[in-house]
Formats: C-alpha cells, sequence, structure tokens
C-alpha cells in the first residue's frame, strides 16, 4: 500500500522522442495526401510511411506508458488524470456525433419542410418534403432507404450483447476471475469484429442493390457519415479491446490496478449508446 507521501506527489517522465515521431508520421501524410489528390506516384508512397511510422509510434509511446504501469510509477494523482482525460476524451466525442446528430435533425425538421413549402415551389416544382428524400437537388438517381429490421436490428443486438458481455468481464476482474476477465473480453472483440463484417456487407447492399450512396442528397450523405463514423470508431475500440486482451492474457490488471481495461469498457458502452441512438432515429424513425 502506497504511503501518503506517494500518492500525493505526481511522476513526470523523461523527455520522450515520440511526439517528435508523430510529428513525422503527420508530415508525411499531409504531405502525400497533397501529392495523392495530385495524381502523383509519390503521394502513396509518403501516405503508405506516414502511416508506418504513425502506427510504429502509437506502439512504441503506448508501450512506454504500459511500462511505466507495470513498474507502478502511477499512483492516486496520475489515475486520476487519466480518469478526468479519458472522461473529456468522451465528453469530445459526445460533441463530436452531436454536430452530425445536429445535422440530421435540422434536414429533417428544417430544411426539407422549408423547401416544400410554396415558396420554393417555383425553383423545386416537383420536390416531395418527404424522409427519406426522393426527389430535390442533388439527387439524380432513384435510391431505397435502408431498412432498420433486416441487418441492422442483428447488428444491434450484436452491439448490445458485446457491451453485456465487457460488462461480465469485468465482474470477472473484479471477483479475481480470470478465465472469465479474458473470455469476457475476448467474446467482446468478437462481437466488434463480428458487428464490422455485417456493416460492410451492408454497405456493399447499399451500394449494390439500394443504388444508395454518398450522392443520394441529405439522406445518402447522413446515413453513410453516421453509420461510417460510428463503424470507425467500433473499429478503434476493437482494437483497444484486442491491446487489453493482450495485455490480460500477459497477467497484467488486478481488481485494483486496472483503468487502461476501464478506460476501454467506457469507450465502449459510448459506442454502444451512439449505436442505439443512431438505429433509432437513422434507420427506425
Amino acid at each position: 500500500m502506497a504511503s501518503v507521501e506517494e500518492q500525493d506527489r505526481y511522476f513526470v517522465p523523461t523527455p520522450s522522442r515520440w511526439p517528435m515521431v508523430g510529428s513525422l508520421a503527420l508530415f508525411c501524410i499531409g504531405l502525400g495526401a497533397a501529392f495523392a489528390v495530385n495524381g502523383m506516384l509519390l503521394g502513396k508512397v509518403s501516405l503508405a510511411l506516414g502511416m508506418l511510422i504513425l502506427v510504429a509510434m502509437l506502439v512504441g509511446w503506448f508501450g512506454d506508458v504500459i511500462r511505466e504501469s507495470r513498474l507502478g510509477v502511477y499512483l492516486g494523482r496520475e489515475d486520476m488524470s487519466f480518469r478526468w482525460g479519458m472522461g473529456w476524451f468522451i465528453f469530445s466525442e459526445v460533441m463530436f456525433f452531436g454536430a452530425f446528430f445536429g445535422a440530421l435533425f435540422w434536414v429533417r425538421t428544417v430544411s426539407v419542410p422549408e423547401l416544400g413549402s410554396l415558396d420554393y415551389k417555383i425553383l423545386y416544382p416537383d420536390f416531395e418534403a418527404s424522409w427519406p428524400l426522393s426527389t430535390g437537388p442533388g439527387i439524380t438517381q432513384a435510391y431505397q432507404a435502408m431498412e432498420a429490421w433486416g441487418l441492422p436490428s442483428l447488428n444491434t443486438m450484436i452491439l448490445l450483447s458485446s457491451g453485456a458481455t465487457v460488462t461480465w468481464a469485468h465482474w470477472g476482474l473484479l471477483q479475481e476471475k480470470r478465465s472469465q476477465f479474458t473470455l469476457g473480453l475476448l467474446l467482446t472483440v468478437v462481437l466488434g469484429c463480428t458487428f464490422l463484417a455485417l456493416q460492410m456487407h451492408e454497405y456493399g447492399h447499399a451500394f449494390s442493390k439500394l443504388n444508395l450512396t454518398l450522392a443520394s442528397g441529405a439522406y445518402g450523405m447522413t446515413f453513410f457519415m453516421l453509420t461510417g463514423f460510428h463503424g470507425l470508431h467500433v473499429l478503434l475500440g476493437s482494437i483497444i479491446l484486442f491491446v487489453v486482451w493482450l495485455r490480460s492474457m500477459n497477467g497484467h490488471f488486478d481488481a485494483h490496478h486496472h483503468f487502461a481495461f476501464e478506460a476501454a469498457s467506457w469507450y465502449w458502452h459510448f459506442v454502444d449508446v451512439v449505436w442505439l441512438l443512431l438505429f433509432i432515429f437513422v434507420y427506425w424513425l
């Protein structure tokens, strides 16, 4: 048990090379993107190099943090900083998705009814103020909206089940049941990957069968932006949980020291809640 003096002090790491490595990675990615949009072969090379450097930076930097944690240098104040940091990060993600949901609600409740009013009949005589849109500016090809009670409902059950398995894993850790902890984590990762695989299949169906793309007016834009960014967050959460699972297999974490797992589970529950809102407001209503 740490003394009061140890709990009150704050660990300051030695100067790190990883921020400079990360800056180099972002420079290569930015330069590569600029070259790539101009059709230059160097762009793809620079993009690939930048991504490799970025992955190396993430592995190295997080590896240093994990080693510091295993050495026991993180105590009360560091733990509190980590919790506040993760809390503010999730809050920023709430604001991120809030902006996209705000755009969706604005289009559905303000823009579409206004464009269908008498004031705009001269400009858009054939426009029908309904959702999802079937006519309107920017819609050049007919499309079908995505149904809620197919793959989306199955994915909802899968993601809700993953929230239950990560909670089950947490209970196992608190009760010092390592097998329950590791199995729950693994099941969560498998369910997350299954969700992503089904979402990719759903996108393929949307493109080939429903003619639904980003160019399908406001509906297509909001559908793919919201579900696509959510899928990206599921991918990130699955990677984080997989790393936590690998650490658990190496004996990391116990009932009293496991904030890395807690942070990952907070993030995963946030992803679950966002999907519920997506299912209701994008697919169902």
